[in-house]
Formats: C-alpha cells, structure tokens, sequence
C-alpha cells in the first residue's frame, strides 16, 4: 500500500480487503500474531488494545452525562470552530448518510452530527456525544486512533479492534491549538464501505487545518499582558508571552513555576529555599540564574523586591487544580498532560507536583469511572499506582477484571518484597 496511513487505495476492492482483514484479526485474536496483510498502524495499535485488556465485544462508555457534557464542551476551543467543521462537513455528511464526529484531546465524543438513520445505528454501539472512544478502552478506530498516535489516520473494517465496530468505516485527523500546538482533539467521519477511499482521509485532514486556520483567528497569539505557562509532563516548561514561545531551561523553568504559584512574590531568602534542596547554594548562585531568566523574558515580565512576575498568568497546572476543584473530574484528567516538572527536585515543585497529583488521582478514585482510571492507571505516570489499580480492578464488569486484579497483586507483592522488615511485621 503506498500511503500506510490509507485504509483501501482507490479502486481497492473493499469485499476482498474486508475478507482479508476479519481472517488477520481472527488470527491475531486467537493466537496473538499478527499477518503481513495488516498496516503497521494498525498493528500497533492492536497490541496497544491488548495491553491495555480492551474486549473484543463490548461497547464504548459514556462518560459525559449530559449537564457535564453541555459545560465542558461550550467551554472548549474546538466549540468556538464548529460552524465551520458543519459547513464544511454537514451536507457531505447527511448526504452520503455518514456522521461526523469532534472529540477532545481524550477521545471523549463531544459532538455527532449527520444523517439520522446512521446516527441511530452508531448509537447501538454507543457511538454517541459523551462516550469515550479512546483506544484504551475502545479499541482501535479512527478518533481514537489519530489522538493516540497524532496524525490524521483511516479505519476500515476489521481492522477496528472491537468486532461490533467492523461493519464500519471511519477516518478522523487531530487538530491543535494554532499557537502553542497543544493537541486539542480530533474530527472525524464515520460511515460504511464507501469512505474506503483516499479521498476521505485527506477530506478530513482538510477540515481539522481549516479548523486551526479559524481558530488563529478568533484567539490570535495572547497580548503583551497575558502570559500562559505549559509545564504539565514536561521537563522544560513553554512560556507563552508578548506574541512570543519561550523553551525555558530547567532551572529557569522551577523559578517560573513557583513565581506563577506566588504572585505577591517571594524574596530572595524564600525563592531560595522553594528551588535548592542543597542548604550551602548562595543568594549569589540564585541572583545569578535571576539574571539570566530577566534577560530572556525582559524587565518588564521579571519584577525584584520582592521577586514577582509582573503579569497574571495562566498556568496549565492551575486549570487542572481549577477543574478538580469544582468536580469536573473528566475535563481535569483532559487537561494533565502529566506530572509537573517530573525531572525536578526543587522543594517548591516536588510538593506542589506531588499535591496536584494527589488531588487528582484521589479524585479519581471517588469517582470510580473504569475509562477515567484506567486513563491513568495505563500512563505513564500511572503504571505503578497501587491504589488506582485497585480501584480499576474494583469498577471494571466481572469479566474485565484479571488483567487490572494481576497488575493491583504484582505491585502489591513488589511493594511488601520493598518494605523494611520491621515496618512489614509491625503490619
């Protein structure tokens, strides 16, 4: 196949691909190989699917209910490039009885629109607004897909993980945010045989860059008095200020975290104490470092006596705390692109890091959604939690379960085999 990322070339024959596709799933759902027919991509993403336990039957859930749906998604930037993605989409849709779909950055369907008797059909497999389609817990499958590997991707037929979804055919491309990058979600169209083609891939690649091409419109770059900060699962934070991105060194990157959390300020004695674990670095050493940051942010930005950042700032650590605050769970675990600063062992960051964490994954163990929790129980960050692995175990059906109960007893058993000998029989 000459694009990897196209499902059937154009004048494929989609019976026999189709044919050849269910005997490769079969085969790799029984014996766990998979057959030179299948795409790379698509390959990959099964034994995504297998690590992460996804069923081959089953449904998508709906996370979303339907007043947290509404708030979320009038909130999110993709809501303000709708009317375009309709004009764009709507007729094609309606008239080729296919739907078209926008979900964010987790796989969340926010919007479904399209032909009337097709909706219906997809809603049998929960193909609907608040349902989560991420692979982790959907399989493989077009808006789920594009997210996980971030790029505009085709799913035809068997080649979806879940079998219900094989008498579908989806393509779906991300879209981000024009300014910083940041993966926002995806668009896709879902329909039958006849979106086999090339050009519905590169029909829907087109549509997510007019979406960002809209949305630089409506949110230019942010003003001279806006600052937004990036820190979440990055070691070196991005600083979006004066029309302008920073890449922050790591030093620099500590220093600007603690002052966003601190905008009265700090003096040099306390800045001092919330970045060097080491009690013998000097003022000096600091002063040092301040200089080097004032002179790539300018005077104006870096204030001193006490230190300060002149402007507000919008920090994506904030948004999350924010979201977690108000019980917006889903829209908070959306946001956390990961632990803040994770290489850093600045006091000041190791604990407002470990305190954002605990929030988050606390709050998500309350709530006991199995596609939230495993969201993070199948992260990075998240592969050695006990406690939500647990908690996984406990909110999965019967039938799911194993996988989630083996992970919870093997880190259990890692756990006790690590624990001083008095602490294990003081327990």
């Amino acid at each position: 196949m000459t694009d990897p990322w196209v499902a059937l070339e154009a004048g494929g024959d989609a019976v026999r691909r189709g044919g050849v596709l269910r005997r490769a799933y079969e085969q790799f759902a029984t014996a766990g190989r998979v057959e030179s027919a299948v795409r790379p991509v698509v390959a990959e993403s099964w034994r995504r699917c297998a690590r992460a336990s996804v069923a081959p039957e089953g449904r998508a859930s709906v996370e979303l209910g339907d007043d947290e749906l509404a708030v979320y998604r009038d909130g999110h930037p993709l809501s303000r490039v709708m009317p375009v993605i309709r004009e764009l989409m709507g007729v094609y849709a309606v008239d080729g009885e296919h739907l078209v779909a926008v979900c964010d950055a987790q796989a969340r369907l926010l919007w479904v629109e399209g032909h009337p008797q097709t909706r219906r059909r997809a809603g049998r497999m929960n193909f609907v607004e608040g349902a989560r389609w991420a692979e982790s817990v959907a399989g493989t499958n077009a808006p789920g897909t594009a997210i996980a590997v971030d790029r505009p991707v085709q799913v035809f037929a068997a080649e979806h993980f879940r079998r219900p979804v094989q008498e579908w055919t989806c393509a779906a491309a991300p879209v981000h945010d024009p300014h910083s990058g940041r993966l926002l979600g995806a668009v896709d169209i879902t329909g039958g045989d006849r979106l086999a083609h090339p050009h519905s891939l590169a029909f829907v690649g087109a549509v997510a860059r007019a979406a960002e091409s809209q949305l630089a419109l409506l949110a230019p770059r942010p003003p001279g008095d806006t600052v937004r900060l990036t820190a979440l699962g990055r070691d070196e934070a991005l600083l979006m200020a004066e029309g302008r991105t920073v890449r922050l060194s790591r030093r620099h990157s500590e220093i600007v975290v603690v002052l966003a959390r601190h905008p009265e300020g700090l003096s040099g004695e306390e800045l001092l104490l919330e970045l060097y674990e080491d009690e013998h670095i000097t003022p000096v050493t600091l002063r040092a470092e301040l200089s080097r940051l004032r002179g790539l942010l300018g005077s104006t930005l870096l204030r001193s006596r006490p230190y300060r950042l002149a402007v507000p700032v919008d920090a994506d650590f904030d948004a999350v705390a924010r979201r977690v605050a108000s019980g917006a769970v889903a829209a908070a675990l959306g946001g956390y692109a990961g632990p803040l600063l994770p290489a850093s062992q600045a006091p000041g960051v190791l604990r407002l890091r470990e305190r954002l964490a605990d929030q988050l994954r606390t709050a998500l163990i309350s709530r006991a959604d199995p596609g939230l929790l495993a969201e993070w129980a199948y992260s990075s960050w998240g592969e050695d939690d006990l406690p939500v692995w647990q908690a996984l175990a406990s909110a999965l059906p019967e039938g799911r379960r194993p996988a989630a109960e083996a992970r919870a007893r093997a880190l259990d058993a890692e756990y006790a085999a690590a624990m001083p000998p008095r602490r294990r029989l003081a327990l």
